[in-house]
């Protein structure tokens, strides 16, 4: 037992029962090598040991909203976090929102034509005026929540299906959303023997029940204490940006870059300050030693310089000499810095650096690369907004109609088949459109991918474009004109048979 120290307790035991004594020493023992055999769990005087909080709903508990609330400040004031909230729902919701094609289909997986047109016509009509206030169409409210879920962590909104009093749909079909900022579901709103979480009652299972919503925003201070009401799950759509299993409330995509993002802020403004003193030049006149000084002190009320191309200053006095304030400005290394931090914040929020930082230096290889390495984040988000907010939203929408008579159910079709739909996010822009072009017509013509997806690819619905597109070339052939039918849609002459052979 030499060289381990014992307690008192262990010299107890080793006096009663040795060998209990040794099997304690050699669990001790293999603790120790089993704890150190990962240097990064080691905590010391350099080097902090991280821990965790408990589950994902402790851990985010009280720090959901001083983060949402940082993150709304930096994209109220900071120019690049605003650009990065652009970025960000310019490509995972994009100008035009989410595409929906819909593709009911029979018992034996056929789209039914007539059918999709008619639900297409009812959806058009629908997005122009999809929620309750209707001020926003379908694409400007989209971006809106998705701007609410990257910056605040989530979004919601309330299904308002058949007629409401007081409230006019914005269409035929009797049908609207009615969005809500996340503070209308309090934070702060707990109830464990109702299983109630920052204000999202479960059931047994954890599977959310119910939203405790406020009557009135708590911020329009109508009332001191708004009143709240309980929502069934059901008609609440929520997205939400969550890391852990379980989690009710969602997190800002900025929460782990938000005190860099401030940081840089702060030192950018540092900057500018000093360079706008710095364009303040000023001089100032240097003394010598007083010996050069007589005992009668010269007159200096007035000693400003006033500079000006080719000036001279003549009032000196004896043993004085001009010297100008160097601000060091502006810094020479502020610019590596700042990239250096701008990388950071991008691989952070899912964006590029070249969209965060505005800098699209480098070879075409190069952007290529960034480009589609970064695009499949774009498209990660764009899946989830799809599924937590859109496709949902869709499915009701045909429900409504259904329900309100405007469309029928084919028979042998079953809710799903009705509901089925094509889901178009953005799609990833070219940067050489010749040769991006020429790649898609080559897979084309050796049938490695059909023209519908093509289209869809770029964002367009292909029934639009084949109506269009035969609307277009009925209007070049009534004006006289020979329509261009392009070289992979152009069809070739069956070549001559050979001429019979003569004996």
């Amino acid at each position: 037992m030499s060289g381990l120290k014992l307690s008192g307790m262990d010299r107890a035991i080793f006096a009663l029962s040795p060998g209990w004594a040794a099997r304690r020493a050699a669990a001790r023992y293999k603790v120790a090598a089993y704890a150190g055999a990962y240097e990064a769990t080691q905590s010391g005087r350099l080097r902090k040991r991280s821990r965790d909080y408990g589950d994902g709903n402790t851990t985010a508990n009280g720090a959901q909203v001083p983060l949402r609330d940082m993150a709304r400040n930096l994209d109220r004031n900071h120019d690049i976090s605003r650009g990065i909230l652009n970025v960000l729902v310019r490509n995972v919701v994009g100008a035009n929102g989410i595409g929906v094609e819909p593709q009911p289909r029979d018992a034996q997986g056929n789209v039914l034509e007539a059918l999709a047109q008619q639900i297409t016509d009812l959806w058009e009509a629908w997005s122009r005026a999809p929620e309750v206030t209707g001020e926003l169409n379908r694409a400007r409210a989209e971006q809106l929540a998705c701007r609410s879920w990257m910056r605040d962590g989530e979004a919601m909104c309330q299904y308002v299906e058949g007629n409401v009093p007081g409230l006019t749909h914005g269409s035929a079909v009797p049908f609207s959303l009615e969005y809500l900022e996340t503070d209308m579901v309090p934070m702060d709103f707990n109830d464990p023997a109702r299983n109630i979480i920052q204000g999202v009652q479960a059931n047994a299972w954890n599977r959310p029940t119910t939203y405790w919503v406020y009557k009135t925003h708590p911020g329009a201070r109508l009332t001191a204490y708004p009143e709240l009401k309980a929502v069934p799950t059901d008609n609440i759509g929520h997205i939400k940006l969550i890391d852990r299993f379980g989690q009710r409330r969602g997190v800002s995509m900025f929460a782990s870059v938000l005190s860099r993002l401030d940081d840089l802020k702060d030192y950018e403004e540092s900057e500018r300050i000093a360079a706008k003193i710095a364009a303040s030049m000023a001089a100032v006149i240097k003394k010598g030693d007083a010996t050069s000084y007589p005992d009668t002190p010269y007159d200096t009320k007035d000693r400003s310089m006033h500079f000006a191309p080719g000036m001279i200053f003549d009032d000196l006095q004896p043993g004085e000499s001009i010297e100008t304030i160097d601000s060091n400005r502006p810094n020479p290394n502020a610019v590596s810095w700042r990239d250096g931090q701008l990388r950071a914040v991008a691989g952070g929020t899912d964006v590029s650096y070249s969209s965060a930082s505005k800098n699209y230096n480098g070879t075409y290889s190069a952007q290529r690369q960034e480009l589609v390495e970064q695009w499949a984040a774009y498209q990660l988000l764009s899946q989830a907004f799809i599924d937590q907010h859109t496709a949902e939203v869709y499915t009701r929408f045909v429900g409504m109609c259904l329900t309100a008579g405007l469309i029928r159910m084919p028979r042998g079709v079953t809710f799903a088949g009705l509901t089925h739909a094509l889901y178009i996010p953005p799609s990833m822009p070219w940067i050489n459109p010749a040769d991006e072009a020429t790649a898609w017509e080559l897979q084309e013509k050796n049938l490695w991918v059909p023209g519908t997806e093509i289209v869809r690819k770029l964002g367009r619905n292909p029934r639009d474009v084949l109506r269009a597109e035969k609307q277009w070339r009925e209007a070049q052939t009534a004006a006289g004109l020979k329509a261009d039918l392009g070289v992979s849609n152009q069809t070739t002459a069956a070549p001559a048979a050979p001429p019979e052979e003569t004996a």
